[in-house]
């Protein structure tokens, strides 16, 4: 941890750093005990680690003042400004502040308009810690979590009963279970994503991002797992009750969304596959709107798969419950869009029609520029948040989608050969050279993380997220099939590089840190965040965004914070008034180094009870 002291420096300056190392080691062996039992709520040891009478010799309070001049750097460790944040009222143990059904129901329902994000306006927001529910339990490990959720941590059947033809979903004792099955699915993923993969090349690493929109509990995009496909499914908050949260809570990446008024938070030509399982969602109103937003995140060469509703429409009309001219209709509309966006129509078999988009999107501009067609401003394409969607075609940036499309490797290949934005200068200040450099740094920080940190890819983390995702370094370090990385990129980050990380192979969204974030409380499992409150110090108060990542974060959730210490000062200072435990510790480079980690453990506890397993 620390680099060799100069001759000048003092024996005691070792001897601190060498019990700060010892310290660590004891301080992360025993969170290595964290999840052996399996039984969720035995997490007793992880907060046990944490007391200041531990029986290991962890330094209480790092104390920095011989490692900087001046008192710049000094942890102020009294208790006496501590302002000490209460629980919420038990009713908001599920509360999504953008996707709040009262307020939701407000706004127009045209367009879906109301089931987008509404966040609260700053007098309203909450400041209080969002509890988890009484029988809250640690979800079972991947992929036994795939198909078995707690039913303490999500208590909502009506999914199965509304859907129990269907084989989403079944309640069976103290657990759902799920099955894997799906509305146009209901003998399994696995043998629908077969079918897929008699026309898509799923198996090969050619195709390793998906999108799947209205996924319902995202058995989609569970079962591409194995296939090694990471799937960023949505869905809305809406009458079936906690559809992303069942996602989630089985360990699959997920988002509160919806296709309404404003652009999906994802950059341009980023997924390499779109799929939509009968989401209801109306591709062929709107002068096509939906799937030319589709279309602007599809990369050249991507499919998109349409599953249900108006496919095979004259078999199916009757079950349906529609007349055969309205399908037939719908079904024309979305053909002639199709085709407008270069296409092509590779199958079209029972109720699942797959697309592929073409690579030379110029081979049909002509084409598209004789029907009158409206084109996005191709400068605009990346810049979504909040931004309304328009029927409108997203151009070729002229960087030559074919050569960008042969660069793209196969997974897990891409995930550090040099991206195509990259190579082609489209990300200011970012060169192959810098890249590298930047791979090299997370390796190391991640290297060191494990290190301190016996189970960080381990299983005991599934549901990953980092906070400020940058060229997604972090992501691509500690990469494995146990677990996965939210990426997210500040909106006011300096650089826009979510379209990076998704060449590489990896899942993110863009998202502003000053409004809460679209999932349910208790949905991450590790919070990684670097630079964050630098960036955001002088844009919105700290407390909330500490307040959100509680929201977030499991009980007996972990997370790591790197930032300046100066920055640290202030955080420390609030973290110390939520029911965190938490230790200070130096840069890996050692105690010279200005930056800082912030490491801490959320303590559980439940709504009505003041408990927590560091008293048990």
């Amino acid at each position: 941890m620390a680099n060799k002291l100069n001759a000048g420096d003092s024996r005691t300056r070792s001897s601190v750093s060498i019990f700060i190392v010892a310290g660590l080691c004891c301080f992360f062996y025993l969170l290595g005990a964290w999840q052996r039992s399996g039984s969720g709520k035995g997490d007793s040891i992880a907060l046990e680690m944490t007391k200041s009478d531990a029986a290991c010799n962890v330094i209480p309070n790092l104390n920095f003042e011989t490692h900087h001049d001046g008192g710049a750097g000094m942890i102020d460790d009294s208790d006496s400004n501590v302002k000490e944040i209460e629980p919420c009222n038990p009713h908001y143990t599920d509360y999504t502040p953008c996707q709040d059904q009262s307020r939701a129901m407000t706004f127009p329902r045209e367009n879906m308009n109301y089931r987008e994000r509404h966040c609260p306006p700053e007098e309203e927001k909450l400041h209080c810690l969002i509890p988890a529910p009484k029988g809250y339990v640690t979800p079972f490990r991947w992929p036994k979590s795939r198909d078995y959720v707690p039913y303490a941590n999500a208590p909502y059947k009506s999914l199965t009963v509304e859907k129990a033809i269907q084989n989403w979903i079944q309640y069976e004792g103290n657990v759902f279970r799920f099955p894997g099955g799906g509305t146009q699915f209901p003998q399994g993923a696995d043998k629908y994503i077969d079918q897929l993969a008699s026309v898509i090349p799923i198996d090969n690493g050619i195709v390793r991002t998906a999108l799947d929109t209205g996924c319902g509990v995202a058995s989609w995009g569970a079962y591409l797992w194995k296939r090694k496909v990471i799937a960023m499914s949505f869905a809305p908050r809406d009458s079936h009750e906690a559809q992303v949260q069942f996602a989630l809570e089985r360990g699959v990446p997920a988002v509160i969304g919806v296709l309404g008024t404003i652009k999906m938070p994802y950059p341009s030509k980023a997924f390499d596959m779109a799929h939509c399982s009968r989401c209801l969602i109306p591709w062929g109103a709107n002068d096509g709107m939906y799937m030319k937003e589709v279309d602007r995140v599809l990369r050249p060469g991507g499919y998109w798969v349409l599953s249900g509703p108006p496919i095979n429409w004259k078999t199916n009309y009757k079950a349906w419950q529609r007349t055969k001219e309205d399908l037939e209709e719908e079904q024309s509309k979305i053909e002639e869009i199709a085709k407008l966006l270069c296409w092509e129509k590779k199958s079209e078999k029972a109720e699942t029609a797959i697309w592929q988009k073409r690579i030379d999107a110029d081979s049909c501009r002509a084409a598209q520029e004789n029907s009158d067609s409206t084109f996005c401003k191709a400068a605009d394409s990346d810049d979504v948040w909040y931004k309304k969607m328009e029927a409108c075609i997203t151009p070729s940036d002229g960087k030559g989608d074919e050569a960008s499309n042969e660069s793209i490797k196969p997974f897990p290949e891409r995930l550090y050969a040099i991206p195509p934005r990259i190579a082609s200068g489209s990300v200011p200040g970012v060169s192959a050279d810098s890249y590298q450099e930047d791979n090299k740094k997370w390796k190391k920080h991640v290297s060191a993380y494990k290190r301190i940190n016996k189970i960080l890819d381990s299983g005991r983390y599934r549901n990953i997220m980092d906070m400020n995702a940058g060229l997604g370094g972090f992501a691509a370090a500690i990469e494995s099939p146990k677990l996965w990385v939210m990426n997210v990129v500040p909106v006011i980050a300096e650089k826009s590089t979510l379209g990076v990380i998704y060449e590489r192979g990896l899942i993110g969204i863009y998202h502003d840190w000053c409004e809460g974030f679209s999932t349910y409380p208790r949905t991450y499992d590790l919070i990684h965040a670097d630079g964050l409150f630098s960036l955001y110090k002088d844009k919105c108060d700290f407390e909330d965004i500490l307040l959100e990542m509680d929201r977030i974060l499991r009980p007996e959730g972990a997370v790591i914070i790197r930032d300046d210490v100066d920055v640290l000062n202030k955080v420390q200072k609030i973290v110390r008034g939520i029911r965190w435990d938490f230790k200070l510790t130096d840069h890996e480079d050692g105690p010279l180094v200005p930056e800082k980690i912030l490491i801490a453990v959320k303590k559980y506890w439940v709504a009505g009870e003041n408990n927590s397993t560091s008293t048990q």
